[in-house]
């Protein structure tokens, strides 16, 4: 074989051993967020959910009245817009979800304990509201 078919076929076969991550960008919430930390990886604060929310679209995450949910970034509310939070859902029963982060409702829950104060505001980017 040419060194060209040598090349197709390993191009074929990393394509087939690693496929190409799909997704879409959605429509930003918020220009900015508030967080614990410049990265908002570090949580913020634990709350329950005080009723069931069904996510509308993949930025979003489905929360269960009394589920507990970890709260990483606060998006600063602009005008007519919704003031959501960010953040994964907590516990044994719903292992299914855990680690998926996803905005919902601040209206919907209420703080339980709060670790360390959200005093970083940081601007969004596209990737906080990229779907896959």
């Amino acid at each position: 074989m040419t060194q060209r078919a040598y090349l197709v076929v390993l191009l074929l076969c990393l394509g087939l051993m690693c496929p190409l991550v799909t997704g879409i960008f959605m429509d930003k919430l918020a220009s900015k967020k508030l967080c614990a930390d410049d990265n908002c990886v570090y949580t913020i604060s634990l709350a329950r959910a005080e009723e069931d929310y069904n996510a509308p679209d993949c930025r979003f995450i489905n929360i269960k009245k009394g589920q507990l949910i970890y709260v990483y970034s606060k998006l600063v509310k602009e005008k007519d817009s919704g003031e959501f939070w960010a953040g994964s859902v907590y516990g044994e029963q719903y292992e299914d979800h855990m680690g998926t982060v996803g905005y919902f409702p601040s209206s919907l829950v209420s703080e339980q304990h709060v670790y360390q104060e959200a005093n970083k505001t940081v601007p969004t980017t596209d990737i906080d509201f990229f779907c896959e």
